[in-house]
């Protein structure tokens, strides 16, 4: 039996999150809800909903996903396959099984749930994110020959393959650092479409001017810090 676990970074969800554990499928062995220093009910509504709730008190995308994976390296039986996904509730969980099929029936190394636009619901990106998933992709496909064409955030990988990254980013930039590394170490991926909406609140990134900046900064940089190695 494949062993399954996810990792969710939370900063105030307390209005999603449950319905996101919720909807993750059965198969999954555990679900890790990581409260990224969250000052409302996210981590008394996620154990609610049966997660494990870590605490991590650095902001930061990236800070969150590593202390995700801190707690894994510190269990005794670890998984087969790590999925990351936002606590929003933009992305559809039950589509996770979608992810990874292509690791347990094919040994896809790495998938990413591409947010195409017949999929998206109208609104649920902002220009920013779709002009700096179009710009990232293109720069990876140009430098690496990647075929890539979305830094969604709904992702599989196997575990042995994810350690193997030694990822390192703390904040926005997480997402194309594991796509870089992954080219980089030669890793087989595909993309598998998702459905995209809406997501509850307000997004801290992309809902924001400096965050869109910061985002786009640290994503071009990342690139162009492999693009010379």
């Amino acid at each position: 039996m494949t062993k399954i676990k996810v990792i969710i970074p939370a900063y105030n969800e307390a209005d999603s999150i449950t319905h996101v554990i919720k909807d993750i499928p059965k198969i999954v062995n555990e679900i890790i809800v990581v409260s990224n220093n969250s000052t409302d009910n996210t981590e008394v509504n996620a154990k609610k909903a049966g997660a494990t709730v870590l605490k991590e008190a650095n902001k930061g995308y990236g800070y969150a996903c590593l202390k995700g994976m801190q707690y894994i390296a510190n269990q005794t039986e670890k998984p087969d396959i790590v999925v990351f996904l936002d606590g929003d509730y933009s992305d559809y969980p039950e589509e996770l099984l979608k992810l990874v099929s292509p690791i347990i029936n094919d040994d896809i190394d790495f998938v990413i749930g591409a947010r195409t636009k017949e999929l998206r619901e109208k609104g649920s990106m902002t220009v920013p994110q779709i002009f700096g998933n179009w710009l990232a992709t293109t720069l990876m496909r140009l430098f690496f020959g990647a075929k890539f064409t979305d830094l969604g955030p709904f992702r599989a990988i196997k575990y042995h393959k994810l350690l193997a990254l030694n990822m390192q980013d703390k904040t926005y930039g997480w997402t194309v650092e594991m796509q870089l590394k992954a080219l980089k170490q030669k890793l087989t991926y595909i993309e598998v479409p998702v459905n995209y909406r809406n997501r509850i609140g307000v997004s801290k990134v992309s809902g924001t001017i400096k965050g869109a900046i910061f985002a786009g900064i640290k994503i071009l940089g990342w690139i162009f810090k492999y693009s010379f190695k």
